[in-house]
Formats: C-alpha cells, sequence, structure tokens
C-alpha cells in the first residue's frame, strides 16, 4: 500500500473518529469574558482546526483550458452553502467550510445512525450542497464510503448530474429547467484527485457568464439573462485575477496578503447585494461557498 493512500486513510479515520492522537490539530478552548458593567457575556469561539478546510473549492474560469470539451466535466449547482457532512458513530454532522458543526442528526448513510452504525467500523464523508430552501444535501462528491477512502478516485458526482462541456451539451444545461434555483456551473477536470483547498482544476462561472468567458452562443433563457452589474462583474473579477498572478511574482508573502485583503475570491467577487445594503460597497458575498 502506498504512502499516500496511507495518508488518505489517516485522514479520513480521523475525520470520522475525531481521533487527533500524534497530530499537531489541537482543539483551541473557547473563551468566555464577562463584561461586569454592561452584564453582557461575550462568547468567543476560535475557529476549530480540526473540520476546516476539508473541502475542495474552485476558482473563476477565467483563462479557459484548450482541453475543456475533451476533459472536463460540467455540474450544475443549486443555491445553497457548502457542507462537509460526516456520518460516523451512529450519528450524521454538517460542518461549514470554516469547520463549525451546524447540525447533528440520523441519516441512512453507512454509519450515519445507531441501526446501522456497524459498531462503529463503518463511516462516510461527503462534499455537499446544502439547500435551506428544500431541506436537501446535493452531493458534489464522494470522500469516503463505508471506511474506504475514495480521495484519490477520479471525480464522482451522486446527486448532482454531471453533463459534457460541448457547446450543444452547454446549451442543453442552460435551458433545462432544474427543480432548484442555479447558482452556477462547476467544471472538473476528469482526471483531477480531491484535494481540499482551493484549485485551478475546478472552475466556478455564473451561468450568464458563459458566452462571454467560454465564446458559445447560449439560448436565451433565464439562466443566460445578465444582470446590470454583469459587465463591472466580469472586469472586476479579471482584475482580481490579474493582481493574484502579480502578487504570486513579487513573493508569496505579498499573495498572501493579496488574498487575505480579497478573502476567498467566490466569496469577494460574486454577485453584489442590493443597492442600499449597509455592506453593498465592499462586500460581495456569494449566495454558495465554492
Amino acid at each position: 500500500m502506498s504512502s499516500k493512500r496511507l495518508d488518505y486513510i489517516n485522514h479520513a479515520r480521523r475525520l470520522a473518529e475525531d481521533d487527533w492522537t500524534g497530530t499537531d490539530e489541537e482543539e483551541e478552548k473557547d473563551t468566555v469574558e464577562t463584561e461586569m458593567e454592561d452584564m453582557e457575556v461575550e462568547i468567543r469561539k476560535k475557529l476549530p482546526k480540526r473540520y476546516a478546510n476539508q473541502l475542495m473549492l474552485s476558482e473563476w474560469l477565467i483563462d479557459v483550458p484548450q482541453d475543456l470539451v475533451q476533459d472536463w466535466l460540467l455540474v450544475v449547482c443549486p443555491v445553497g452553502k457548502r457542507a462537509l457532512i460526516v456520518a460516523s458513530k451512529g450519528s450524521t454532522a454538517a460542518y461549514t467550510k470554516s469547520g463549525f458543526c451546524v447540525n447533528r442528526f440520523p441519516s441512512l448513510l453507512p454509519g450515519g445512525n445507531r441501526h446501522n452504525s456497524a459498531a462503529g467500523k463503518d463511516y462516510t464523508i461527503l462534499d455537499c450542497i446544502f439547500s435551506e430552501a428544500k431541506q436537501t444535501f446535493y452531493v458534489l462528491d464522494v470522500m469516503c464510503w463505508r471506511g474506504h477512502p475514495v480521495y484519490d478516485c477520479q471525480f464522482k458526482f451522486v446527486g448532482l448530474q454531471s453533463y459534457s462541456c460541448a457547446p450543444e451539451s452547454l446549451c442543453e444545461v442552460l435551458s433545462t429547467d432544474f427543480p432548484f434555483e442555479v447558482d452556477g456551473l462547476l467544471f472538473y477536470h476528469k482526471q483531477s484527485h480531491y484535494n481540499p483547498g482551493s484549485t485551478p482544476l475546478v472552475g466556478w462561472l455564473r451561468p450568464y457568464m458563459v458566452s462571454d468567458i467560454l465564446g458559445v452562443a447560449v439560448p436565451a433563457c433565464p439562466l443566460t439573462t445578465k444582470p446590470e452589474y454583469a459587465g463591472h462583474q466580469l472586469q472586476q473579477i479579471i482584475e482580481h485575477k490579474r493582481s493574484q498572478k502579480e502578487a504570486a511574482k513579487e513573493g508569496s508573502l505579498n499573495a498572501n496578503r493579496a488574498a487575505q485583503d480579497g478573502r476567498y475570491e467566490l466569496e469577494h467577487l460574486s454577485t453584489p447585494k442590493p443597492e442600499g445594503s449597509p455592506s453593498a460597497s465592499r462586500d460581495t458575498g456569494s449566495k454558495m461557498e465554492n
């Protein structure tokens, strides 16, 4: 067994069992400060390290790969929040990208309820999008199934269908009436393996960007209708990409600072909030945290 696969196995087991013995991942203790003058209690929680940054994140698909049609797949994503799902020890937990556990419930996933936990041996780890409106977890990828890690396998799409990136396929997808509100399009390289963190091997576009970025003549339909801010948004994204490249050339310190100032690019450069919103000028948060 290769050392790389052994690392995947150990990592999946730690996530499932919450056992980080022998690692540097130590839980940060919560601190509680009481302000006696105002009789207020402030609870400050440092970001937990263990379940943070476990999801593979996309980048804006501005530099279109030449092999897009041959070697990439397309997934239509509903509006929602990214979630790391860990089913083990007879319970199922949902974690945010930052590692916070936001829900715990029984499920039919292997290891996800006390009736199918198989004495704790079975566990499942999924990369999902949670739609609050539909109360549904849409599965983007399977990271571990019944205790068998699949990080190092080619992408599998369970729940959300994958499509060809050929122009005729794109047009058909954009004309489809999906059973959920569409947030955007994820483009996956077929041969890529699942790795936590941002990667250029997963691209992200809003549906109305397809014609401008990919040069495809798209049908006139709700998904391809451009909002008023589309032109400014695209220019902002292109400038942000250029500044990232320049910062990377100047050194990792400046690159890290640029990334911190802009936050994660999909959260920083996405759908603007309505005019008049207190944070409209500085916060262009995405509905979906990709």
